[in-house]
């Protein structure tokens, strides 16, 4: 029966066996439980990207590459909501701390990435540019609202806002985010496929069948359900760890915003090797624009119903980086091609944030 489905194994039992480790926390087994717990976690967010890439298979372009961000998002936000209730007042800046980095790593680290290996191996690349820069335009708005404005409001002392702002900037989040699905998915879909499909390097993939598009949509949930609930469980090992190298609480929000984005940064990493760099920049940009639109939106109503205070506006060497990694995507992609150069480019600009983050 199972070997019908036509999915990898290992895929179907690393939900089965992150949920017993899960289960068996009560044991207690120390180091070697959390170390499991490791595997486990990147395991199943392996098995997670395996399963999102055959429903996005199913449902086609560009669709299919909104699975992928959603999944992730809802990682995401279920991730910082848990941590949020669990810390009280001192997990208020962790939202902030992990969408930024998310926003970060996809821009200059994720997006880096694809852009050097596609120009080692095909030297240049091609995109469409209105797609892009829709994405761009949308994620530049909304990035600048949540996590730069609030430290010029003055209703209340910043880095926060009040709770008639919190939520507005909540809708308004809402409101980019569902327009930009809207425009990506109906109005303006040809702007988000490939143009040159002629070069593009395509692999011989059968469609998956119905059951096995099922299997993988049941089998996605109970691995992002896992994700979620191992990642609490290893929260207080990492934020000891962190603390324990004299490191800043930042650095926790990078780590969360890494494991929720591998599986991500894996699909964007393959679709570049494959010379697919418009699925690429689908999967990255729209990534980044959900990890914004939903997760805000979502804080802000456990923030609004538990009474917590949640700090929203980065620093001034945040605001720097976050604006200067806008510009020079932006720049990147005005011509509709791509080259190494703008690859190292933003890979500098990952590792100038990287370590700006650990040596503040």
């Amino acid at each position: 029966m199972l070997s019908n489905l036509r999915l990898p194994v290992w895929t179907m039992l690393s939900p089965v066996v992150a949920w017993a480790l899960y289960f068996g926390e009560t044991l207690g087994f120390g180091l070697w439980y959390d170390l499991l717990l490791a595997v486990a976690l990147i395991s199943t967010v392996l098995a997670a990207v395996q399963h999102a890439e055959v429903i996005a298979h199913r449902v086609g372009e560009p669709a299919g590459t909104l699975v992928l961000a959603v999944a992730i998002t809802i990682i995401e936000v279920g991730l910082i909501v848990s941590l949020m209730i669990a810390g009280g007042s001192d997990s208020g800046a962790l939202a902030r701390d992990t969408v930024f980095a998310a926003i970060m790593i996809i821009l200059t680290g994720i997006v880096g990435l694809c852009l050097l290996v596609g120009g080692v191996k095909y030297q240049e690349q091609q995109f469409g540019r209105y797609g892009v820069s829709t994405a761009l335009v949308t994620l530049s708005a909304i990035s600048i609202l949540t996590l730069v404005l609030p430290n010029f409001t003055i209703s209340i002392p910043g880095p926060f806002y009040n709770n008639s702002q919190l939520m507005f900037v909540a809708v308004i989040s809402l409101v980019l985010y569902g327009t930009f699905v809207l425009v990506q998915t109906v109005r303006h879909r040809g702007y988000f496929l490939p143009e040159d499909v002629e070069h593009m390097v395509e692999e011989p993939v059968e469609e998956p069948s119905g059951a096995t598009a099922l299997a993988s949509v049941v089998l996605l949930l109970a691995c992002l359900a896992a994700v979620v609930f191992i990642a609490k469980l290893l929260a207080p090992t990492i934020e000891q760890g962190v603390v324990h190298l004299g490191a800043p609480e930042s650095v926790v929000g990078v780590i969360v915003a890494s494991i929720i984005l591998l599986p991500e940064g894996l699909a964007a990493y393959r679709a570049a090797r494959r010379n697919k760099l418009q699925t690429s920049l689908n999967l990255a940009l729209g990534s980044a624009l959900a990890s914004i639109g939903l997760t805000i939106p979502a804080v802000a109503i456990v923030a609004m119903s538990t009474g917590l205070t949640i700090t929203l506006g980065i620093d001034m060497k945040s605001t720097v980086l976050l604006i200067l990694a806008l510009f020079t995507v932006t720049l990147s992609f005005g011509t509709g091609r791509t080259t190494i150069m703008q690859g190292v480019v933003l890979l500098v600009l990952f590792a100038v944030y990287l370590f700006t983050t650990i040596v503040p």
